[in-house]
């Protein structure tokens, strides 16, 4: 059983039942789900990821005081430790002040404010900009189990994708350091005989190819552990993802030098590709620097089209 499943059956049997009976006046006022970090909000869990955090419980968002007092707001959080502690052959750790926002009884504000910056969850383009989009994931993924006043699924639906100029900032920065890591400096890297540089120009590659192929598929790029699991999932990007993991694992050897190298070029050419299918860049040719400029010359706003192209994104 993955944690998701286990979560939503262990409120659907006592969760629910608490609330209707001990708190019918809150149903129509907070929100339950499990949503945040760890691998059972993605569904990505299994049996190996049972060995830390893994345990039956969800998160109750209830809005301000001046709507669900603070001594409600003690009633419930008593209500919740009471809740049955073994489920399913699963135990339930106490809660603690360290990541205790995993679960139990939290306001939505201080919990939007904790993970976003904001409380109300209303993100400008340029807080957009200054959230890794690994929080995005975050917040977006998991599962919504009860609905009462819906803010959590309002915030949830703003923050769907990110508005255009934030994607394209984001994509030409990435497309600019793809350029010059993996056809430029890798194969200078070589002609120095530094390989230790070359594998790591190759390094670079990869991890701004993966951001660009998130960005290219609309979809947020989450914390390094799951992003090969998750490009996966984007559509028309498993064959990408693939060719990323293999050259990402590939030893940097004067023997296979020239093999990186061009499978480099194929992954820019795949890239290319889907930014031409798109309409993203005018640049008719195989050099990543060039598109990465067209793609620019594509953000409305003339303050960011006139920043520094990587002023979204950062390089190691």
């Amino acid at each position: 059983m993955q944690g998701l499943e286990l979560c939503r059956s262990y409120f659907r049997e006592y969760g629910l039942p608490m609330l209707q009976e001990n708190f019918p006046e809150l149903l129509p006022l907070c929100d339950v789900a499990l949503i945040g970090s760890g691998s059972e909000c993605f569904g990505y869990d299994d049996e190996v990821s049972q060995d830390h955090d893994f345990e039956p419980g969800f998160q109750i968002f209830l809005p301000g005081e001046d709507v669900v007092d603070r001594k409600t707001a003690f009633a419930l959080e008593r209500a919740y430790a009471k809740l049955p502690r073994e489920y399913l052959g699963f135990s339930r750790t106490p809660l603690s002040p360290v990541g205790a926002d995993r679960r139990g009884v939290l306001r939505l504000s201080e919990y939007l404010q904790s993970h976003l910056g904001v409380p109300d969850g209303n993100l400008t383009p340029e807080d957009f900009l200054r959230l890794p989009e690994s929080y995005l994931f975050e917040m977006t993924r998991g599962e919504i189990f009860h609905e009462g006043l819906g803010e959590l699924s309002r915030v949830r639906n703003a923050l769907a994708w990110m508005p255009a100029d934030v994607r394209l900032c984001r994509l030409s920065g990435h497309l600019l350091l793809c350029a010059q890591s993996g056809q430029y400096n890798f194969t200078r890297c070589l002609e120095h005989n530094e390989y230790g540089a070359a594998a790591l120009a190759k390094d670079e590659f990869c991890d701004h190819a993966l951001s660009c192929a998130f960005l290219l598929g609309r979809a947020y790029r989450p914390y390094y552990k799951w992003c090969f699991r998750a490009l996966r999932e984007v559509p028309g990007k498993s064959d990408l993802a693939n060719r990323l993991q293999t050259l990402l694992c590939a030893a940097t050897t004067p023997e296979n030098a020239f093999d990186l190298y061009m499978e480099m070029e194929e992954v820019a050419s795949m890239l290319i590709a889907d930014l031409q299918d798109q309409g993203l860049s005018e640049a008719i040719c195989a050099d990543l620097e060039k598109h990465a400029y067209s793609v620019r010359d594509h953000i409305r706003d003339p303050q960011w089209r006139n920043r520094n192209i990587l002023f979204a994104v950062q390089s190691r």
